[in-house]
């Protein structure tokens, strides 16, 4: 019997479950149903349990509490189990002298080798004295765990890029990991983050040996390639010019777009809408707008929350069906002049009365 195998009877999951949650994360990753065994393959064989710090600067936990109340089976559970988890301030027993003697002797022990989970901005104005951890600043912590790990992996906005700590005037000059102390990251953006994107980061480290390819703000391509707008359910209520204006009337009970209501879904990039939190819903299909908070300065930039983005062009009266309409005629219109274009081009070649050359066949 594997560890894995043991580690599931411990926790009573079967194996079915166990091989169901390797077909969520081939979902998240966007692979095919043939990579599950394969998945499930990578997890079992690895020969050590990788080694995780997860730190904690300016936040609210909310990221922590997001990945340990995954549904059953519990992706927490089970990431628990498939990693050692050697440093976490909510969660570890140990606390004052021998939490930080388990901190030092992880990076210390496995540097180079351990991956850095980090949730919370990084106060820097005042050398980064508005955040003290154990007698140190949180700059001078994630400057030194940070710098030695194999992997940093920004899990919240916070920790991406600033999040709430960072609105102006930000007194404490509070920055994501990365502005803050200069290093590459893996940033999974929103507040908070879905566990299934963090989680399937580590599978994808497991199943390639490498981290998963990013934007240019650092985020999974996996996750933030298309933007909420793109797939969210309501999207033919938009594109047929129907809306809600006002919470709790009858569009709002219809399910219609709320981007008049603030909803930021064509600015956000996630897969909110494909990968539900904790398999049961989310903002908008709760009957909230987006407020884009997979994105940069989204406390800043996109405030208002509950007014409507500029630039975004709303489809006029007749909605859908005059779009069509006018697509319709506008290929009718390029298909007349792609005919008149190649009858002249025919006229041209004809008049030409050139033979064909060896040069012209290589062309």
């Amino acid at each position: 019997m594997s560890e894995i195998d043991k580690m599931l009877r411990l926790r009573d999951i079967d194996r079915r479950e166990f091989l169901k949650f390797c077909g969520q994360m081939a979902a998240v990753l966007g692979l095919s149903q043939a990579y599950i065994p394969k998945i499930a393959s990578a997890i079992e064989k690895a020969s050590k349990r990788p080694s995780v710090v997860w730190l904690h600067f300016a936040e609210c936990t909310g990221d922590s509490e997001a990945f340990l109340r995954t549904v059953y089976p519990s992706i927490g559970e089970l990431v628990l189990d498939v990693l050692s988890i050697d440093y976490h301030e909510t969660i570890m027993a140990a606390a004052g002298t021998q939490a930080e003697e388990n901190l030092h002797k992880t990076i210390t022990d496995e540097k180079g080798k351990y991956i850095c989970i980090v949730e919370g901005a990084i106060p820097t104005k005042n050398n980064g004295n508005y955040l003290t951890i154990g007698g140190r600043t949180g700059l001078e912590i994630a400057k030194e765990v940070c710098g030695n790990a194999f992997a940093t992996i920004c899990v919240g906005n916070c920790a991406c890029y600033g999040g709430v700590q960072a609105q102006y005037p930000n007194p404490t000059g509070a920055k994501g990991v990365r502005d803050a102390i200069g290093i590459n990251t893996v940033n999974i953006p929103a507040c908070p983050h879905n566990p299934k994107n963090s989680v399937a980061t580590v599978v994808n480290y497991l199943l390639f040996g490498k981290l998963p390819d990013v934007d240019s703000y650092g985020r999974p391509l996996f996750a933030f390639y298309e933007r909420i707008h793109d797939h969210c359910p309501r999207r033919s209520h938009f594109d047929a010019g129907q809306f809600v204006e006002e919470f709790g009337s009858e569009e709002a009970k219809k399910e219609y777009c709320l981007y008049k209501m603030g909803c930021k879904g064509p600015e956000t990039y996630n897969n909110c809408s494909k990968i539900l939190y904790n398999d049961i819903s989310w903002p908008i299909g709760a009957g909230h707008g987006c407020v884009g908070c997979s994105e940069p300065d989204f406390w800043d930039r996109m405030q208002p929350f509950y007014e409507r983005l500029p630039g975004v062009k709303i489809p006029g009266r007749g909605g859908v069906e005059t779009t069509v309409d006018r697509v319709g005629f506008a290929m009718a219109g390029a298909a007349a002049a792609g005919i008149a274009a190649h009858a002249v081009y025919t006229l041209t070649k004809k008049k030409e009365e050139k033979p064909e050359t060896t040069e012209d066949t290589e062309k």
